[in-house]
């Protein structure tokens, strides 16, 4: 490809999305054993927040989102069944059947949890399932991009044993030693699904945003109250698509212009995608020719986004 695709893509601040942005996305919420009110209360929360963005924002179909809980009766309209590791299991291997190339898999887990290497787990009603039982349940999604979010205490070690090609895990401590009461769950489900931690203004929360919007907040209330940080989050991204994985905003805009410009970007970000899934029965020469011809388009439609909203030059 031309230097000059490329400097026009920097330019615009934009990066091709990966396959997901085509596909569909599939969400499982996992809540732990809370053995405190508070914590039942602040995990709830949280999770209800992101299983409502993911009706109400990123349009994701009832067969593919699963809410379990140690209490499923303390909220029927959301929850879908028992956190239980029977059950957990019962999900991956549903998604697993369901799975097709280019869709996105989202894994979120809130609760107490132990770091012991690849026993690390998260405490569920009856046995725990351990990192190793993860990483085996998520094996068979390769077709998918997997995010796969601990926000349990001492999950830093999920880091190691889950990290793969096409997948991004997130834990909300760096270590297993990390057991202190983490604030991470909480403020992570904000910035996933609200709009402050959309840095690019482009309508959409990456999880590369969501991320340093969760550190960088945490940071701060350690800092206000006076409280040494213990908990250091942590993004194992191996495969570089942190940013390019991105969620859909509550609004796009106010102004219609903006809003026309985002749903023609959506438009040729799917032609991307479906032009990618293609690739192999195409000439090589048609295919990076039709594929650059795509991204100068959307790199354009971003660069005219932001000059609206005041964050370019037109």
């Amino acid at each position: 490809m031309r230097s000059g695709y490329w400097l026009l893509a920097l330019a615009a601040g934009y990066s091709p999305t990966v396959a997901a942005q085509g596909g569909a996305t599939h969400v499982l919420v996992v809540t732990g054993l809370s053995a405190e009110p508070r914590f039942a209360t602040m995990w709830s929360a949280a999770a209800a927040t992101i299983v409502d963005a993911a009706h109400t924002q990123w349009h994701v179909a009832d067969s593919n989102l699963a809410y379990l809980s140690e209490d499923p009766a303390a909220d029927p309209r959301r929850m879908t069944g028992k956190s239980t590791k029977e059950m957990i299991a019962k999900v991956f291997t549903s998604i697993a059947a369901r799975v097709h190339p280019g869709d996105l898999v989202l894994v979120v887990l809130m609760g107490h949890g132990s770091g012991e290497l690849a026993a690390s787990a998260v405490n569920v009603p009856g046995p725990d399932p351990t990192a190793i039982d993860y990483a085996n349940w998520i094996a068979p999604l390769k077709p998918a991009t997997v995010v796969f979010v601990n926000a349990a205490t001492g999950s830093g070690d999920f880091a190691k044993i889950l990290a793969g090609p096409n997948r991004v895990i997130v834990t909300a401590t760096k270590t297993g030693m990390e057991k202190n009461e983490s604030m991470f769950a909480s403020v992570f489900a904000l910035g996933l699904t609200g709009t402050d931690a959309d840095a690019d203004k482009d309508g959409r929360i990456s999880i590369a945003e969501a991320f340093a919007f969760t550190k960088a907040q945490v940071a701060k209330a350690y800092e206000a109250s006076n409280r040494l940080l213990t908990e250091h989050a942590v993004l194992a991204d191996s495969s570089g698509i942190a940013s390019r994985i991105a969620f859909g905003g509550t609004a796009s805009s106010a102004d219609p212009r903006v809003t026309a410009l985002m749903g023609e970007r959506r438009v040729l970000e799917s032609s991307v995608d479906s032009l990618r899934r293609i690739k192999a029965t195409m000439d090589s020469t048609v295919y990076s020719r039709e594929l650059e011809r795509l991204l100068v388009l959307v790199a354009t439609k971003t660069q005219a986004i932001k000059a609206l909203q005041g964050g370019g030059k037109p």
